[in-house]
């Protein structure tokens, strides 16, 4: 498997489209995001990451007719079962508010002292034939509120992955890339085209 010399990042969200693009750096790939392209958000109605990876990759292959990276990641809070999940980004709103999101999530867990979580991404690599693949990664950590740092995105200011003391909204964006869940699941890509 070989990547190819253009990959429409499939997301809307810039955040996430940086992070993809910062893990491609150093390769012979030009990277554009959905968004840049116009493409329509596809109603993620899988009901797991990976089905929403490939639901995303493969809605932006088949409008560009170009090869297409997606990821689908979230927040698994186990006395939550599992909630946020699949359904990370719709509990921050239409707004995407996610300030809204972690005080709902801190709403839902209050009282549980330190909650175990896990942050999970599925990346799906789709081509114009048909054809996908799908990698995994996945970081556990705990939970800690209120809010700390103002680095990253979505639900990084409330989670410390394991064995650190910052929530990846203190760490640099370096520092974040070494431990998160979308970078390993891009090493379990990278060990695939090797």
């Amino acid at each position: 498997m070989v990547l190819p010399p253009h990959l429409v990042i499939a997301s809307h969200n810039d955040g996430k489209v940086a992070e993809i693009a910062d893990l491609l750096h150093g390769l012979d790939v030009r990277v554009t995001g959905a968004g840049e392209l116009g493409l329509a958000v596809p109603e993620e109605t899988g009901e797991t990451f990976a089905a929403n990876a490939l639901l995303k990759a493969t809605s932006a292959t088949q409008a560009t007719g170009l090869p297409a990276l997606a990821d689908d990641s979230g927040l698994a809070v186990a006395a939550l079962d599992g909630a946020p999940g699949i359904h990370s980004a719709r509990w921050a709103g239409e707004t995407r508010d996610f300030a809204a999101a972690m005080a709902r999530l801190e709403r839902a867990l209050a009282g549980v002292p330190a909650p175990d979580a896990a942050f999970h991404c599925v990346l799906a690599l789709a081509w114009p034939d048909g054809t996908s693949r799908t990698f995994s990664g996945v970081v556990e950590g705990t939970l800690t509120f209120p809010p700390r740092g103002t680095n990253g995105f979505g639900y990084d200011s409330v989670f410390v992955p394991a064995g650190d003391v910052l929530t990846y909204g203190e760490m640099s964006m370096t520092g974040k890339m070494a431990t998160n869940h979308r970078a390993r699941a891009f090493h379990a890509l990278m060990v695939a085209l090797a």
